[in-house]
């Protein structure tokens, strides 16, 4: 992921991600949270949990897109300004490892802001104590709506 610094066009941006992350059902279903808001980056955490799993006891490919997908999404939310809004047009996502571990860290990141598309790279980490692992990447375009 880039070390690139950006600057939020809307000085509310920690509250409109945090926000709008509330209003997502499908974390709240999945028992995902927001736990890092910062100008062009985003983190989510999500603890395992075995109604999530395949048939492998592994989290499932989708939930896991999910999460990195939303912190790629949020990522670029936050450097958009007020009243505009995102939406995912494109992604690929690479598996890495099987993803079997205590909480799952995905980060999302802008690579390359734009006033209507936005890229922006994400990773899921697999957390057992100390212990951390790639699961998958992802590449990200998101598109701003206004």
């Amino acid at each position: 992921m880039s070390n690139y610094n950006f600057e939020p066009k809307d000085l509310n941006f920690e509250a409109k991600v945090y926000d709008s992350f509330s209003r997502q059902r499908v974390m709240q279903s999945i028992g995902a949270q927001l736990t890092k808001v910062l100008p062009g980056k985003v983190e989510i955490q999500l603890p395992f949990r075995s109604d999530l799993t395949q048939q492998n006891n592994y989290l499932h490919a989708g939930i896991v897109t999910t999460i990195v997908d939303s912190a790629c999404g949020y990522a670029a939310f936050s450097l958009m300004p007020e009243g505009a809004d995102v939406l995912t047009i494109e992604f690929k996502i690479n598996f890495l490892s099987p993803a079997l571990a205590e909480i799952f860290i995905a980060k999302g990141q802008v690579t390359k802001p734009g006033k209507n598309i936005t890229v922006c790279s994400g990773d899921v980490i697999g957390k057992n104590g100390d212990k951390e692992k790639i699961v998958a990447t992802m590449l990200a375009t998101i598109m701003t709506i206004r």
